[in-house]
């Protein structure tokens, strides 16, 4: 009996590992997906830039707006931004002592010299707006808005604010690229390039390895400054949408509908009293169009990643117009729908021009240039460089194929 053993229980010594192993394989899954999270992130701030186009936009948008508004108000310059405002440039510079502003129009109380720099200001929209050497005009465009808007804040209807913004957020983006002289000036050179004979079909040999490396840091470093601008734009629309949606949830006249009436019948918002008078005649319209808006605004920001946003944009592009109309406010309306089109996707302004050619051919007012159609900007080279063949005309069939490629994807 005592070389009996006693029978013991069979051993748990082997379960742990199992939910260990669970956990270890948990633990590398969530790392391998963190990780995947952030190469794409990198990929998309550093690959190419994104919304060129939408960035062009823009600064069309921009500078045409503040062109007119310049413009408009100069028969009213000095009384709003001269040596003889209200606003005193001692004034000014009182609360310039406060708020840490400056602006260059009180650097001489001369009236000359308030006359230059007016001329400058509308010389530079102009061509900031047509951009030329745009990343020198992009700068000189922000001071002189800065400059203005902080000489008379308080003379002006607000729509310069989100201008203000916009303007400043634009020096960071690459937004003379598309639609532009500068495009314009290298495509032509690019086009001389390619037409002067050279030793090969590739491109001239860098002339050093230090070289090649800071023109590859300098191009990254300038698509990551410009799709950062982009996202910062974006972001800045999205808060303004939701928290103008949220604090008028606040208020007991949106909820009850009657918010618009009472903004209808303000006389220094009535352009057009009658018109304002007759809007006003229905109630019904007004309580619903208060609802939507306050939906829309608060709505925005998760609308945008898809196909939703086309619908939203619209109403919201509507619901500016009528404040431009019904309320006086063009500045801050055409400062918004501008502001809008940085949503819209590069693929949808490239599509623009094909659209607006085949609306043409089918009006007549404008006949189809066969003669041009392979030598399109948006149709890829045909062929290899170098080889006899390549300056031949491809076959229709893969003219079509180019350029629907070409319009319908992001080309950078």
């Amino acid at each position: 009996m005592a070389n009996e053993q006693i029978p013991q229980p069979p051993s748990t010594a082997t379960a742990p590992p199992r939910p260990a192993a669970q956990e270890a394989s948990i633990a590398e899954m969530a790392h391998r997906w963190l990780r995947d999270l952030i190469g794409t992130l990198w990929s998309l701030l550093t690959d190419r830039p994104v919304s060129l186009y939408a960035a062009s936009v823009l600064r069309i948008g921009y500078g045409l707006l503040y062109l007119v508004f310049l413009v408009r108000e100069f028969p009213h310059r000095d009384e709003i931004w001269g040596p003889g405002s209200p606003w005193t440039p001692a004034l000014a510079q009182q609360l310039f002592d406060q708020t840490g502003w400056n602006s260059i129009l009180l650097l001489s109380d001369s009236r000359a010299y308030f006359e230059l720099c007016y001329v400058t200001a509308l010389l530079t929209s102009a061509l900031f707006m047509l951009g030329w050497r745009t990343r020198a005009m992009s700068v000189l465009f922000a001071v002189v808005v800065t400059s203005f808007h902080a000489r008379s804040i308080f003379m002006t209807d607000g729509g310069d604010n989100l201008m203000l913004l916009m303007t400043l957020y634009l020096v960071l983006t690459a937004c003379g690229r598309r639609w532009s002289l500068d495009a314009r000036r290298n495509r032509l050179k690019a086009a001389r390039a390619g037409d002067t004979p050279g030793p090969g079909p590739g491109p001239g040999p860098v002339r050093s390895f230090s070289a090649q490396q800071l023109r590859d840091a300098r191009t990254t470093l300038t698509t990551v400054v410009h799709n950062c601008g982009i996202l910062v734009i974006a972001a800045q629309v999205c808060f303004l949408y939701g928290s103008a949606g949220l604090y008028k949830i606040q208020g007991p006249t949106w909820g009850g509908g009657t918010a618009l009436h009472y903004a209808l019948n303000l006389e220094l918002f009535q352009p057009w009293p009658a018109l304002s008078h007759l809007v006003d005649d229905y109630p019904m319209v007004i309580a619903i169009a208060g609802y939507l808006t306050v939906l829309l605004q608060v709505a925005f920001p998760f609308v945008l990643f898809g196909r939703l946003k086309y619908p939203v944009l619209t109403v919201l592009l509507g619901m500016h117009i009528g404040i431009a109309v019904l309320l006086g406010l063009p500045l801050f309306s055409g400062a918004m729908i501008v502001a809008d089109a940085v949503f819209l996707p590069d693929r949808f302004y490239a599509f623009l021009p094909h659209l607006w050619r085949r609306a043409a051919r089918r009006t007549g007012t404008r006949r189809p240039a066969p003669a041009r159609g392979a030598g399109s900007v948006s149709v890829p080279p045909q062929g290899r460089p170098g080889e006899p063949g390549s300056k031949h005309r491809a076959p229709a069939g893969q003219q079509g194929t180019a350029l629907t490629t070409g319009l319908t994807s992001d080309k950078t």
